[in-house]
């Protein structure tokens, strides 16, 4: 929602959507679009992966996010602190959602201030979003 709307809400703002972007890769090797997504959000926000606290990488396979963790060479230790889709349940249509609130949560808890949620979709797609915690 709109900060605006949150305030007038009297609703607490709990971080804000930097930027997104979206890939597509073969459908064959479906399951590493953020291997693809991550580095272009990245570049598009002027951020390196080092500049990130904390990753929301989606799997519905553990070497799906695997793969994008060994590519990025991404520190695993910033990554799904809390678990991950095959942890925390992946149901349909709630992946966003889930990996928003689970971000800003923990960014909030352990008072840091980046974080990047990522995901295939469906058939070869691959989407990133930066989010910048506040509190």
């Amino acid at each position: 929602m709109k900060r605006k709307t949150a305030e007038k809400l009297n609703l607490p703002i709990l971080g804000k959507f930097v930027r997104a972007a979206v890939v597509g890769v073969p459908p064959r090797i479906m399951g590493v679009g953020p291997a693809y997504a991550i580095p272009i959000v990245l570049k598009q926000a002027g951020l390196s992966i080092n500049d990130i606290d904390i990753y929301e990488i989606n799997e519905a396979f553990a070497s799906q996010a695997v793969y994008s963790i060994e590519k990025l060479g991404i520190d695993i230790n910033k990554v799904n602190p809390k678990g991950g889709a095959i942890a925390l349940g992946h149901p349909l249509g709630a992946t966003g959602a889930r990996q928003i609130s689970t971000l800003l949560t923990e960014l909030r808890r352990t008072k840091k201030k980046l974080g990047v949620i990522s995901m295939c979709v469906g058939s070869g797609m691959g989407m990133a979003a930066i989010f910048e915690a506040e509190w």
